[in-house]
């Protein structure tokens, strides 16, 4: 249940992406935050202002499922939303909001890389997460790691590519609702094929 409410806010993203035209500056969401529009870019803006609502509205909704508490990520999803998106809406300028997946997935990858070196135990990250599925050595999970940190590169380069490179953002939109989900779970089915020798037993 908690997994399919984060794909809500992306959900409405999309729709309101693609089916708001690029010119009305009438629209009740702009309304509603007082936004003047853009000239072009409306459906960005009025999607990115449905994306900062029903963020809030489902991390909210998280927060007391929660007991009263998010995850370290959905913070930082969270914040970066509301910061980017906000500033976007300020300037009516989509160049943030299309930045802010490209830097979502750098301060991810981050996280991988620099876990060994930060967290108490001194464990990988992956470790922490994929601990009591996989039986790897040491270095395995080192490895696994640096492969975690590199999908997350890998997906900021594509956001990169999409938003700012490739027919001037044309297929921004879908990428940015769709593309991160189907890369890591495309990358998640990989690991456990190469990995499944590598599976705990029941009894472990």
């Amino acid at each position: 249940m908690k997994a399919l409410l984060d794909f809500v806010p992306l959900i409405i993203f999309f729709y309101l992406y693609k089916t708001v035209d690029p010119k009305d500056t009438e629209h009740p969401l702009l309304q509603l935050i007082g936004s003047a529009g853009g000239i072009d870019n409306n459906n960005i803006l009025v999607a990115t202002t449905g994306l900062i609502i029903s963020m809030l509205v489902v991390y909210g909704a998280l927060f007391f499922i929660q007991k009263f508490r998010l995850d370290k990520q959905q913070w930082i999803v969270l914040f970066m939303t509301v910061i980017f998106g906000g500033v976007t809406l300020m300037l009516s300028d989509d160049f943030y909001i299309r930045l802010k997946a490209v830097l979502l997935n750098i301060v991810f990858a981050g996280a991988f890389l620099l876990s060994p070196y930060f967290m108490k135990d001194k464990k990988p990250l992956i470790q922490r997460l994929f601990g009591p599925i996989f039986n790897l050595t040491e270095q395995g999970w080192k490895n696994l790691n640096f492969a975690w940190a590199g999908m997350f590169i890998f997906m900021s380069c594509l956001h990169i590519f999409f938003a700012f490179l490739f027919l001037g953002g044309k297929y921004w939109g879908e990428f940015t609702a769709f593309g991160d989900m189907i890369v890591m779970f495309s990358f998640i089915i990989i690991q456990f094929i190469v990995l499944r020798k590598y599976f705990k037993s029941p009894e472990e």
